[in-house]
């Protein structure tokens, strides 16, 4: 069977290079040619005040959003939205002026940057290579709060994790608000040459009230699945310097932490460090951009988000937060995702290229990391381990467009470390013969090696394993209706450590279809959908895994409603046991005031016990109800509440086996554009039954962060904080109860230096 596919995909990738020798009239996503607006030369200084009042403006081209979007489909606008563009020798200035018949309801908070996307906002989205297929976005909120965005059409995925150095500022006005924007060459990556630039672009306005209205300068075809491909057009820049390009970054940390060496709880001093830390970046052209960093700001305040683990078959993914990582990590997506930079946990220094030349765009860094992490993946359950010894990995990814959107693309990674290897290699294809088709193709091929005593701890195989994975989708999506079918298979020695696969030795099928009825501001919903999906899971040996059919509804409705049910069935073999399954779940959001919103996650069905398997032959299963609920409240412009609390519980014949219980609060106080004050609680509780677990220990548990920041911009920032970390080893302690096991204190501080 695997042979067979990889024909297959062999066959897809001849297909996408016939496909793109084709004829321009022949192809069926043929677009008609865009008249480019000019962006004139700026006649004089701006200042970035959120007043549009120097003489510069008055010149400016002025673009004005004719088209409401969403939930109306192309219609005239509700409310009116003029920006205005010009440029000098360094920067794109970019000014807005919003109108609101009902100023008094505008959604403005201050907010640290990237997380103000549920107020009024407004901002540019640039292709700047002009290939419709990647784009720089920038927003601001009605105070200036800043989000920028990288917009990926060929994964059809918009990362906030990138930041960029620009200013902006706004004000409420009268009549609405203002907002100025200027963006450095230096922070942009363009195709070099002589002569003037020219960008695809959309402005958009998001004007959050009883619905969520998309507001634009471009009508968007919902019987095409591109976006960059509807955009606009706009010339100029001719004498855009990037000057030096050059960015460094010094960091200094300091650490003092103490953790619990007795029973009773006592902290004794374990650590004080003090690590200065340097990154630098070079765009050496206005699209190849070099960074490196010795003892790197590779740290992160932010604390993860609590997740329930309690019971769960595979492991958990976590988003990348390091602003190394970041940087371009578009450019290393696949459809199996080979690269995974969560995985380097304590790296010493860094090295990275990222950018794009003509139809060829590049990514490759080498990291030498002092912790080896691993996943130990299983085609039943995946495990992981941690090794205390260093490695040094490497990472090269190569994409080649063809046609209008196709695209080709390489990926090679290694990890090597003493007595350990893991290298992955392989291509994958993006073929869209039509605005409405997307058929996707992956083959990855490893080799992996373990220390004889690693692979005796983990129960892994010894000497060379070597195996493939492959994946294969195609997608039909219209604007009424959508059909998708793919298949994947990963062999059993198969392993991309540098990467998230938590499970191998498997092959599935899978079918998805579902149709959407369209309504607007004038009815009772917006968007409804209705769609069922089918997938079977078997072995190597083409035994069942799983055999799933679920069906599903979708409501989009006022007051930004969303209201998901959905029901399935499925046979689940586990431990060679075979169960018959049913399930259904609920997920619900909505803002049922203009500083609120809530949601909830919930789910109840069979749910196995993926815990017990004391022999082979031997399972179990009960009912597992899941509740997450959630509240995020705002206290007029500067406090911000966010509240979530996950329940579950499985309950078997004989009783109940364990319930499980994590709140994660956040308190953040945002003074003003640049100073934040953030509070974050999780407590986690766990209780088993002593008559039926088999081996399992509960327990209670207590993280508290507290952190002071000062942002001038993403790089030049100081934080201080401390952590304080409570458990307890046994279940039914009280809160008071609760020993403490690490506390910490912590002071860092990045200058981001352009000369």
């Amino acid at each position: 069977m695997l042979g067979m596919l990889q024909r297959f995909f062999s066959l897809g990738a001849a297909a996408l290079v016939a496909a793109t020798f084709l004829p321009p009239g022949a192809a069926a996503d043929a677009r008609e040619r865009k008249t480019p607006h000019v962006v004139p030369r700026a006649s004089g200084p701006i200042r970035i005040d959120g007043v549009l009042d120097e003489e510069a403006w008055r010149g400016a081209l002025s673009l004005e959003l004719p088209f409401e979007t969403d939930p109306g489909e192309n219609i005239p606008s509700p409310t009116r939205t003029v920006c205005s563009f010009t440029a000098d020798a360094a920067k794109v200035y970019v000014g807005c002026v919003a109108t609101d018949p009902t100023p008094g309801r505008i959604r403005a908070r201050y907010a640290d940057r990237d997380t103000a996307f549920p107020d009024d906002l407004v901002g540019v989205v640039l292709d700047t290579f002009n290939d419709e297929r990647r784009a720089f976005e920038f927003f601001v909120n009605p105070l200036g709060v800043q989000m920028d965005m990288v917009q990926d059409d060929v994964n059809q995925s918009e990362d906030s994790s990138w930041d960029a150095i620009w200013e902006s500022a706004g004000r409420i006005t009268a009549t609405g608000y203002e907002v100025e924007m200027a963006i450095p060459f230096t922070s942009l990556r363009f195709q070099r040459g002589d002569g003037e630039q020219t960008w695809g672009l959309d402005v958009v306005r998001m004007w959050p009230r009883d619905r969520r209205f998309r507001i634009a300068l471009n009508p968007k075809d919902r019987n095409v699945t591109c976006y960059l491909c509807q955009t606009s057009k706009i010339t100029g820049f001719g004498d855009a310097e990037p000057g030096k390009n050059l960015e460094i970054d010094p960091t200094f940390t300091a650490t003092r932490s103490m953790n619990s060496t007795t029973a009773a709880g006592d902290l004794d001093l374990e650590d004080s460090s003090y690590e200065p830390g340097l990154t630098a970046r070079w765009g050496f052209t206005p699209n190849l951009t070099w960074s490196s960093a010795i003892n790197p700001d590779f740290s992160q305040v932010e604390a993860d988000a609590a997740r329930l683990d309690v019971n769960e078959q595979f492991a958990l993914f976590y988003p990348e937060k390091r602003p190394f990582f970041m940087e371009a990590a578009d450019l290393f997506e696949t459809p199996i995702q080979a690269i995974y930079t969560r995985t380097l946990a304590d790296p010493d220094w860094g090295t990275k290229l990222t950018g794009k030349e003509g139809r060829n765009a590049l990514g490759a860094f080498v990291v030498k990391d002092g912790t080896t992490n691993l996943l130990f993946p299983g085609s039943q359950e995946s495990s992981l381990g941690s090794l205390d010894a260093e490695n040094l990995s490497a990472v090269l990814r190569y994409r080649r467009d063809l046609g209008k959107s196709s695209a080709l693309g390489a990926v090679v990674t290694s990890r090597q470390g003493d007595g350990y290897s893991n290298q992955v290699a392989g291509i994958d294809a993006l073929i869209r013969p039509t605005t409405v088709d997307t058929l996707r193709l992956q083959w990855l091929g490893s080799a992996t090696a373990y220390p004889d005593a690693v692979a005796a701890q983990f129960g892994q195989p010894t000497g060379t394993l070597r195996d493939d994975a492959l994946l294969a989708s195609y997608v039909h999506d219209t604007r009424n209706w959508a059909a998708q079918g793919s298949f994947q298979s990963f062999g059993p020695d198969f392993r991309a450590d540098l990467g998230f696969v938590p499970q191998v030795g498997y092959g599935q099928m899978e079918a998805a279809g579902e149709y959407r009825w369209y309504g607007d501001a004038s009815r009772w919903f917006n968007r409804m959908t209705a769609g069922a999906e089918w997938h079977e899971t078997n072995d190597a040996a083409g035994n069942l895994i799983v055999r799933e059919l679920e069906g599903s509804f979708t409501l989009d409705g006022p007051k930004e409603l969303v209201l998901s049910p959905g029901v399935g069935a499925r046979t689940q073999v586990y431990n060679g046991v075979a169960f018959d399954q049913s399930f259904v779940y609920l997920y619900f959001e909505m803002n049922p005031g203009k500083n609120s919103f809530i949601f909830l996650d919930s789910g109840y069905g069979d749910r196995i016990d993926f815990s017990y398997a004391p022999a082979p032959g031997q399972a179990r299963q009960g009912r597992q109800l899941d509740l997450a609920p959630g509240l995020r409240y705002h206290f007029g412009r500067h406090v911000r509440l966010n509240l979530s609390y996950a329940f579950r519980r499985l309950t078997l014949p004989e009783g109940e086996l364990f319930r499980a219980n994590l709140t994660d609060l956040r308190l953040a106080y945002q003074a003003n554009l640049r100073t934040l004050v953030r509070l974050i609680l999780q407590y986690g509780d766990v209780e088993y039954s002593p008559l039926l677990s088999i081996g399992q220990t509960g327990g209670r548990d207590l993280f508290t962060q507290l952190l002071f920041s000062y942002k001038l911009n993403p790089q030049t920032a100081l934080y201080l904080g401390g952590t304080d970390e409570r458990t307890d080893s046994f279940a039914g302690a009280t809160l008071d109860a609760l020993e403490p096991t690490g506390r910490a204190i912590f002071f860092k501080v990045g200058y981001a230096w352009v000369p």
